[in-house]
């Protein structure tokens, strides 16, 4: 009897990898792909102001910039952790938290499998510790806040219901300024390519 094969959902990116998202390999992924894509994928469904879409990769800059404001003696690899904390969205998109529950486990099963080869390929620890975890979601919901109100048509009430309000000593000077994907995906590879740099020093 011939044994039937496990499913597999290719995925093509620009540099020539052929990703199986189902069961990805950290050879597979690089992160001019990741960088790219995120620079594309829409925050917020697309429903911001701008001439731009604010991107997933604007996002990521965001959450990291916070998280090494929070945490300003954070060692490289959890401010890399921090930077790549949304990377499985380049091949899966964004979606808003409550399409999330409703979608089910799958989705969170299919994010983790992407997110354990985004760690592995970059030489990060597979397993985060929860202090590191819970301040990312921290910067996370801060920066969810500054979007909210700053882009997304949110009023201050309503995002400190969804989000809580942070500390004006976290958020200070923080003014978001959406940019063209190209010129997000350059910022989000120097950033990389600094905290590359910071990991191996």
């Amino acid at each position: 009897m011939k044994l039937k094969s496990p499913p597999r959902a290719y995925q093509r990116m620009l540099s020539g990898r052929r990703l199986d998202l189902l069961n990805p390999a950290p050879l597979d992924i690089e992160v001019e792909d990741i960088a790219h894509g995120l620079s594309f994928v829409a925050r917020w469904n697309g429903q911001t102001v701008g001439e731009f879409p604010y991107s997933v990769a604007e996002h990521s800059l965001l959450v990291e910039r916070i998280y090494a404001r929070l945490n300003p003696n954070a060692p490289a690899k959890w401010k890399m952790v921090a930077l790549l904390h949304d990377a499985p969205e380049y091949v899966i998109g964004d979606m808003i938290s409550p399409v999330k529950a409703a979608v089910g486990p799958g989705y969170r099963e299919l994010d983790d499998r992407l997110m354990a080869a985004v760690l592995l390929r970059f030489g990060l620890p597979g397993i985060i510790p929860k202090s590191v975890k819970l301040q990312i979601k921290r910067a996370d919901k801060i920066s969810a806040w500054l979007e909210a109100i700053q882009i997304a048509g949110f009023d201050q009430a309503e995002a400190d219901k969804l989000f809580g309000h942070p500390k004006l000593a976290e958020i200070k000077h923080i003014k978001l300024d959406l940019k063209p994907p190209m010129q997000v995906k350059a910022a989000f590879l120097e950033r990389h390519a600094a905290l590359l740099t910071e990991l191996g020093s």
